[in-house]
């Protein structure tokens, strides 16, 4: 179970979508935070890849200087 307060104005937003597409609230939340939650995810996987790649790169510099 989750609780979260929003601004008047968000609150407002969630509460006409809802109103206008017949679905609840917490669907829309529930959504949202799946959504981000898989975003970051991949942001995160993304930006290890980078180092990895980066990590790579600087050994075989490093390997190539000392042949």
């Amino acid at each position: 179970m989750l609780g979260i307060r929003l601004e008047p104005e968000l609150e407002e937003k969630l509460d006409s979508l809802a109103k206008e597409t017949g679905r609840s609230k917490s669907y829309y939340a529930r959504e949202a935070i799946r959504q981000y939650l898989e975003d970051r995810e991949d942001y995160l996987k993304g930006i290890a890849a980078l180092e990895r790649r980066e990590l790579r790169s600087r050994w075989k510099s490093l390997s190539a200087g000392s042949a």
